[in-house]
């Protein structure tokens, strides 16, 4: 039986002499929002990178579905149902929400859309667009110029056109940065909304909100990290040593009470 889900085994990514990316692996499944947290410079955008398809990596594998992805670009990614947010937010600020997220339904098509007919009687296009967007709670903001909506909503709207591609695995990179208190505990519900049906890996600081929501967890450090017990343990133990080469990492699951393998790199 193929395996569902994603998987990467054995991940590197190195830039000269710099090893950014050392030996992580991890399994995505759709219902579980499995959560990678550390300091500034630990590799955690990178992995997203080389998930994604922004990076290749240096060596390691990739599999979608069973499916070796490792040599596919990042837009045959998409199209094989992996999306992702980008820390900066990635919206066309001219155009209407809906067009946004339009656009980004078009991406998923096989063929080019006919140049003499107007985007806006792709019937499909816009039910994947609405679709999108009342998922995320913006479709009352359809027709707003994406520019003016408020920090919060824009990345509501990123999120929603990740959305309007049909990804089966979702990567989000710190959604939750820039936000105050109640845009924070809007995105948590959401994404925590999002979590049944897809597989979420989420990069993110706010720790309240990843203890919030995480099923399972990876710290990339710069030194190895022991801890376990119930989930609330790794925010009391977990300690970021001073830099040095290499990015160890621990990856943890949590039930009633957490199991977490530290790995060395």
């Amino acid at each position: 039986m193929t395996e569902r889900g994603l998987r990467a085994s054995g991940l590197r990514k190195g830039f000269g002499g710099l090893t950014a990316v050392d030996n992580v692996s991890l399994a995505l499944d759709v219902g579980v929002l499995h959560a990678v947290i550390g300091p500034n410079g630990a590799g955690k955008t990178t992995l997203i990178n080389l998930l994604s398809g922004d990076l290749p990596p240096t060596a390691g594998s990739i599999h979608l579905n069973g499916q070796d992805i490792v040599g596919y670009s990042s837009d045959q990614r998409s199209r094989l149902g992996i999306g992702r947010t980008y820390q900066k937010i990635s919206i066309f600020a001219s155009f209407t929400v809906l067009e946004n997220c339009r656009l980004a339904a078009q991406s998923r098509k096989s063929h080019a859309a006919n140049l003499f007919r107007s985007a806006g009687s792709y019937p499909s296009l816009r039910h994947e667009a609405v679709r999108a967007l009342a998922a995320v709670g913006l479709d009352h903001r359809a027709g707003v110029i994406a520019g003016t909506l408020s920090h919060g909503e824009q990345r509501q709207l990123d999120i929603a056109m990740s959305l309007a591609t049909r990804p089966q695995v979702l990567l989000l990179d710190e959604p939750l940065s820039g936000m105050g208190a109640e845009e924070s505990a809007s995105m948590v519900r959401l994404v925590r909304e999002l979590a049944k049906d897809h597989a979420i890996l989420l990069v993110e600081h706010d720790m309240d909100a990843v203890f919030a929501l995480a099923d399972a967890l990876t710290v990339m450090v710069l030194g190895l990290g022991k801890t376990g017990g119930d989930s609330g343990q790794p925010r009391r133990s977990t300690r970021l040593p001073r830099k040095r080469r290499g990015a160890p990492w621990l990856s943890c699951r949590f039930s009633r009470r957490s199991i977490c393998t530290p790995f060395t790199v």
